[in-house]
């Protein structure tokens, strides 16, 4: 299977105007995630565990009780790709 290439600034950019609460930090895509307790931060995870397992695509992710923080980069591409953003607005879904 073919991995997608690594987007250009501009695209990045454009792209990061599509997301809510997400910003760039050091290269990558980042965002704090806040729940009401460790059940859903836990609820989260698990969703977003079996879209990433499907789309071979796997999130930086810390927990601690009821926060996760997330940064998203495709490593073999060696930065952003699109796929970076699809798990990004699939983990939106997930919050939601």
């Amino acid at each position: 299977m073919s991995r997608p290439a690594k987007l250009d600034a501009e695209e990045v950019d454009q792209r990061l105007q599509s997301l809510s609460n997400w910003k760039l930090r050091e290269g990558k895509l980042h965002r704090d995630f806040q729940f009401e307790n460790f059940d859903g931060a836990f609820d989260f995870m698990t969703k977003v565990a079996k879209v990433a397992g499907k789309m071979d695509h796997h999130p930086e992710w810390f927990n601690v009780y009821n926060r996760v923080s997330v940064d998203l980069s495709t490593h073999d591409a060696g930065g952003l790709t699109e796929l970076d953003f699809e798990l990004a607005q699939a983990m939106d879904r997930a919050a939601s």
